[in-house]
Order: C-alpha cells, then sequence, then structure tokens
C-alpha cells in the first residue's frame, strides 16, 4: 500500500470509529509498524486534521453532518417517524414550524435514543406541551444530525419511505 492510500486508509478508520483506536490495532490493519503509524498521525496533524491522543489511542472529535427535512404526518405517526430517524443513529435536534404570523417557532429536542422519544411523547401526551405541527396542519420541519452523511442518507430514505417526506 502506498503511502498516500495508507493516509487515506488511516483518515477514514478514524472518521468511521466511535472510540479510540490503538496504535497498534491501526498497524495491523494497516500491515505497517506502530511507528509508521505514530509518523503517519503527525503527517495528518501537519494537514490540520485534529486528531487527538489519549491513553486508549487516537479519536477525532465528534464530526457532525446535519440535515434539514419538511414532514408531514398525523399525530399518530410521530413515534414512528422519531424512532425511524433515532433508530439510524441520528439524532434529532429540532422541530420547528413557519407560522404566518409569528414566522419560525422552535423548539429544542436533543432525542438521540428510543428512550428519549418515549419520554418526549409522555410528555405531549401528559398534556404538558403541543407538538408545534399542530399550528401547520402537521407540517414542520426537523434538523437532523449524524457521525457520517451515510447516516443521513439512510434517515431521508426511510422517511420517504414512510410517505411523510416532503
Amino acid at each position: 500500500m502506498k503511502k498516500e492510500e495508507r493516509l487515506k486508509a488511516l483518515e477514514q478508520k478514524l472518521k468511521e470509529s466511535p472510540q479510540p483506536l490503538s496504535g497498534d490495532k491501526l498497524a495491523k490493519s494497516l500491515h505497517v509498524s506502530r511507528q509508521v503509524i505514530v509518523q503517519d498521525i503527525a503527517l495528518l496533524r501537519a494537514l490540520n486534521m485534529p486528531i487527538i491522543s489519549t491513553n486508549r489511542g487516537y479519536i477525532l472529535p465528534n464530526q457532525e453532518y446535519s440535515m434539514v427535512v419538511k414532514v408531514n404526518h398525523t399525530m399518530e405517526q410521530m413515534q414512528q417517524e422519531l424512532e425511524t430517524i433515532v433508530d439510524c443513529g441520528a439524532t434529532v435536534h429540532d422541530v420547528f414550524v413557519e407560522h404566518a404570523t409569528y414566522g419560525k417557532l422552535e423548539a429544542k429536542l436533543s432525542l438521540s435514543s428510543r428512550r428519549d422519544v418515549k419520554e418526549f411523547l409522555n410528555q405531549i401526551q401528559q398534556g404538558k406541551s403541543q407538538p408545534l405541527n399542530n399550528l401547520t396542519q402537521g407540517i414542520h420541519y426537523h434538523t437532523i444530525t449524524a457521525r457520517s452523511q451515510d447516516i443521513l442518507d439512510e434517515v431521508k430514505k426511510s422517511l420517504d419511505k414512510m410517505g411523510i417526506l416532503c
């Protein structure tokens, strides 16, 4: 494997890993010595890659990708919508609507698990709050974040398959 190919492979491994990768593990997977990995990490840092060294290995700070989706669904479909998003590995950052009089109305959600979704839906069912999409006949937007573009693409495909994507 040429140096450029190895650097790209090393960068990709770091981007895809949610936890630190040890120099030994990286060396074995790329068929080089640990010292070569140390040198490659130094090169990537010189190219402004923000690699962090920990006692458990190398890691990149969380790199988030985001997108805004416009959706329209009934109250009965809300749980399925939110669970679909978090099951893909994404986070529902917020919900917002475009109100004719008040403009953009937004609420932070930060839902990243089924547990988060359940707690949010319990608050609505207990009457502690009302969904913003009640103001706009079901039409609303979500900012969705994820660790990769592939996850966002999967979310979009899944919401489209549900028939709620506008």
